[in-house]
């Protein structure tokens, strides 16, 4: 396992790709996916901006690991998101075969990498991935309490 400071390296880049959704008035989630040490992909929600209830930021990134890693099959790789993964997001990290998910912010409403459930590691289905939860979580939460504040009008 790696090292608690190199998980919160890459969510520093996971919160960039946030912080890029925010400035296009997306809600600010963002993900990379790092293999051998480097990064693949990046991908920020964009559900917004293309009109796509599909365009979640891990959605995005998965697309583009496929494509630079020539496979669908990533097994060698780790995903890191700000939220926790949401039941769409969760059936295609194991379809993809993504073998570590780290997440910074649990998601009470749709947390499906140990809050509401596990799809993540379901012994039915025929991939299970790692998960750490909880890297730079109060960074991550407060990037989305800080974008609905501003949203709904209320002070920050």
């Amino acid at each position: 396992m790696l090292p608690i400071s190199t998980h919160e390296r890459w969510m520093r880049e996971a919160i960039a790709e946030a912080h890029k959704a925010e400035t296009i008035r997306e809600v600010p989630i963002g993900a990379v996916i790092v293999r051998h040490g480097k990064v693949i992909a990046k991908g920020h929600n964009l559900r917004e901006s293309v009109h796509d209830a599909t365009a979640h930021a891990e959605l995005i990134a998965i697309r583009e690991a496929s494509a630079a890693n020539g496979a669908w099959r990533l097994l060698d790789c780790t995903l890191y998101v700000t939220l926790e993964p949401c039941p769409m997001c969760a059936g295609a990290i194991v379809q993809s075969r993504i073998g570590t998910v780290v997440y910074g912010a649990p998601d009470p409403k749709a947390g499906c990498a140990g809050t509401l459930m596990n799809l993540l590691q379901e012994p039915r289905f025929n991939h299970e991935a790692a998960v750490i939860s909880g890297v730079l979580q109060e960074e991550c939460a407060a990037l989305l309490t800080n974008f609905f504040r501003r949203l709904r009008g209320k002070q920050v």
